[in-house]
């Protein structure tokens, strides 16, 4: 039996911040790499598998024989299987054969490896990354505006579906396809940022990616892992980031996965009350174990430090907080104080938000978390979890449940629509229309909205509008933009053949011109997480379904006067009060008929001093039906300041 040579890049202080919880650059050490011994070029592997009775790398390059090339254990206490085996390089497919001491044999993909085999290949791919990034002004702007107000407007991607080639057997673009066409696209639309739904490896694709396999390989189905990183630094030339889903709340139950690594419950919890997670018929990390930690701080670092990510959005993070998360009484274990609250999940994600903000500066968190979980938004020093922003859920239910009911109920459901703002500044909301809304047999967005052809649209450009003017970002759904009328299917492409029909096509000229008036405007996004950038005019005309309420910046910008309309029924006056005097410009008007509307519109008013909604000044104006509109103010004026003089020698005022 022949073994591997003893070699290492694991020193003593790795494994003693791997044993720590410490570790988060793993993947610079574990996993296989390329390496020169003594003039001898070859490939270093390591694994951790505390539990194994022996290890060996089986491939092609030993006709898979689990005798020829078996690894060596550490001498610490570390788990960790290692070895360099001379003459192997870049391709070489291989896999771990875990023999365990139940005498169970396992071959399993490294947990590491930075490529795998293209599904249903099962394999892991020795590959060092050749590609030269472009990105440098891009990522040194992006530091210089860590913790500044940005615009956040989001256009989620599922990779596989965004758009199919009928002509080549409805195949997906692959990345740098996408490079030519979405890029340009989302470019046009005024969008800051592409979500791209997980590219991590995964070997089921209608699981979108959320159950995942390869964690710090990008899946092979579109190209290689330098494609994906092209796309991204064309992403950046264009003034685009990118925030990548990232899942470190369950993996699959793959045989040749993270599940049962070394025929023990390794990365997983042993316990399935804790271990097993019933919604998605996964595994639950063992956020307790220090080992595990590292390997996922390492894998979201990973994804910031080589592929250039600015932003990971944290999926399912719910599910991780809580014990009981769809659990019945009786199928969940408390924590050691009784509650049902995951202390290792919060001390993990505290960890995570922690390393990514120190490390890199100008890179955002997302959770998606949809419970009322306080502080996760706050900072880990104020006792918070320390993410960017939180997906906000509510305003999502209660904005659907309100636009499917028919206009002429609306009045008596005001609080579903207003409700969102008692809370709207306790974390940094971002408003989410995502994929989540537009499958399972939920329709597409359209869809959901009452009424005929007309009123449908109508109905969708205000829910639009609704998004992008409350405060907080916004993040919507890729075919969300021209009206997609059919719910989406990973196996279909996006319907772009509707934008040859005006309705669709005014949806998505007015997403565009949502996303330059947003990002044009700072009133509307440099105090979007704070209460001094939103004051209510009116929210109480029920009858109407009117909402009136302004958007304000710093003393410089101009105040944002924003007029929802949520009714059917045009009125040729309608006042509100309005803080100062001076010419209201219409900046915005989902009637318009550039958008598929009526036609109502009304350019520049003229505020009068006359009293309303408790203030001195007024404007009167048309309101069209089914309609956002937002009215630019006039620089707001400045408090007069009275400078001291001298007369005399002493100063007066």
């Amino acid at each position: 039996m022949a073994t591997t040579k003893s070699y290492s890049l694991l020193t003593e202080f790795d494994i003693a911040l791997l044993q720590t919880g410490k570790h988060f650059r793993l993947y610079e050490k574990m996993g296989s790499h390329i390496v020169d011994v003594h003039g001898e070029k070859g490939v270093y592997f390591a694994v951790w598998a505390p539990n194994a009775q022996r290890v060996s790398v089986v491939g092609d390059f030993n006709k898979w024989n689990q005798e020829s090339h078996v690894l060596n254990p550490r001498w610490d206490s570390s788990g960790i299987w290692e070895g360099f085996i001379p003459g192997l390089g870049k391709g070489t497919v291989y896999k771990y054969h875990i023999h365990t001491y139940s005498g169970v044999h396992l071959d399993k993909g490294d947990p590491y490896a930075r490529k795998w085999e293209t599904p249903p290949g099962t394999a892991s791919v020795v590959w060092p990354y050749e590609y030269a990034w472009k990105d440098e002004k891009w990522l040194k702007a992006r530091k210089e505006r860590a913790l500044k107000p940005q615009p956040w407007s989001v256009y989620e991607v599922h990779i596989g579906s965004w758009k199919k080639i009928p002509q080549e057997g409805n195949r997906s673009l692959n990345y740098r396809e996408l490079a030519d066409e979405l890029i340009p696209y989302v470019s046009e639309m005024g969008f800051s940022h592409i979500e791209l739904m997980p590219v991590m490896e995964h070997p089921y694709f209608p699981s979108w990616g959320y159950q995942i396999t390869g964690y710090y390989a990008p899946t092979g189905r579109f190209g290689p892992p330098e494609d994906l990183m092209y796309f991204i630094d064309k992403c950046h030339e264009a003034g685009i980031g990118v925030i990548l889903d990232w899942v470190p709340s369950h993996f699959p139950g793959d045989i040749n996965g993270l599940y049962l690594f070394d025929g023990t419950h390794l990365y997983e919890y042993s316990d399935p009350r804790r271990g097993f997670q019933p919604d998605w018929n996964s595994y639950v990390f063992d956020y307790g174990r220090n080992e595990v930690r590292c390997f996922l701080i390492s894998n979201a670092l990973f994804w910031i430090d080589k592929y250039h990510a600015d932003g990971l959005r944290v999926d399912a993070v719910a599910s991780m907080l809580y014990h009981d998360y769809s659990r019945k009484e009786g199928e969940w274990i408390p924590n050691v104080y009784g509650g049902r609250e995951n202390l290792e999940a919060i001390s993990l994600l505290k960890d995570f938000n922690e390393a990514v903000y120190k490390e890199y500066p100008g890179v955002e968190t997302i959770a998606e978390e949809s419970t009322a979980f306080p502080g996760i938004t706050k900072p880990t020093f104020e006792g918070g979890l320390g993410f960017g922003q939180k997906w906000m859920m509510g305003w999502m239910h209660d904005s659907l449940s309100y636009f499917k009911r028919p206009p002429i109920f609306r009045r008596f459901h005001q609080n579903e629509i207003t409700f969102s703002m008692v809370y709207a500044f306790s974390e940094k909301f971002m408003l989410p229309l995502s994929h989540d809304e537009v499958v399972h047999m939920k329709g597409s967005l359209q869809h959901k909205m009452p009424g005929d052809e007309w009123q449908k649209f109508a109905n969708l450009r205000s829910l639009l509008g609704h998004q992008w003017v409350h405060p907080g970002s916004q993040i919507l759904f890729m075919g969300g933009e021209i009206g997609q009328t059919t719910e989406w299917s990973h196996d279909m492409g996006v319907p772009w053949q509707l934008l040859q029909y005006d309705f669709h096509k005014g949806v998505q000229n007015w997403v565009k011109a949502l996303n330059e008036v947003y990002i044009s405007r700072p009133s509307f996004w440099r105090k979007a997480f704070h209460p001094d950038g939103y004051e209510w005019i009116s929210g109480d005309d029920t009858e109407n379904c009117v909402l009136a309420f302004l958007r304000k910046g710093d003393p410089e910008d101009p105040v944002l006067l924003v007029i929802c309309h949520f009714n059917t029924n045009p009125m040729a006056e309608y006042t509100v009060g309005v803080p100062y005097g001076g010419v209201w410009k219409e900046i915005l008007n989902g009637d318009a008929k550039q958008f598929g509307g009526s036609g109502i519109v009304n350019g520049s008013l003229k505020a009068k001093k006359a009293p309303s909604h408790g203030r001195d000044f007024s404007v009167t104006f048309k309101l069209p039906p089914l309609s956002v509109m937002v009215f630019e103010g006039d620089v707001p004026p400045q408090p007069v300041v009275k400078i001291a003089a001298k007369k005399g020698g002493k100063k007066t005022l």
